[in-house]
């Protein structure tokens, strides 16, 4: 995990490169087949992939006090460990549209839950021509149903 400012030099360079930078964000606790998919799809859309990781605090804010399952920490390096995967940098607030203001990605990318005017970052993004992007989710698999399944003891049918 880098720093905001680490984050901006990266993508001026990748930019300066020609290279055309994604973002995304979110809590990507309990990494799940779902959100592996929408990572290397989100990638597909462009050159490199910056995810924005909610915070500790964050997620508790949004999800509520029993998360996260995982700290900032291991969730960064799982995220971290995968291919498609170029850069994550923490945001502690609970959207990312300071971060995406400070970073300027020439995509933004979000999954099939949003619709395209909801989505943080979008005015921002679409003024420096850039794109928005809407990816659909994986039907069926959802953090929330994988830490029910585990709570309830309950084994795959």
């Amino acid at each position: 995990m880098i720093s905001i400012t680490e984050a901006q030099e990266l993508v001026q360079s990748w930019q300066d490169d020609g290279q055309k930078v994604v973002f995304t964000n979110g809590c990507f606790d309990v990494l799940h087949r779902g959100h592996i998919t929408y990572l290397q799809e989100a990638k597909a859309t462009g050159d490199k992939l910056i995810i924005g990781l909610n915070s500790d605090e964050s997620v508790r804010r949004l999800k509520g006090l029993r998360r996260p399952i995982q700290c900032i920490e291991d969730r960064a390096v799982i995220l971290e460990a995968l291919g498609c995967v170029d850069v994550v940098v923490e945001f502690v607030e609970d959207t990312p549209a300071e971060l995406i203001a400070e970073l300027q990605p020439n995509v933004l990318v979000k999954g099939g839950d949003y619709q395209e005017d909801e989505i943080v970052g979008r005015d921002i993004v679409l003024s420096n021509g850039g794109e928005v992007k809407i990816i659909p989710l994986v039907e069926g698999v959802s953090t929330s149903s994988i830490i029910s399944r585990i709570l309830s003891g309950k084994a795959l049918d």
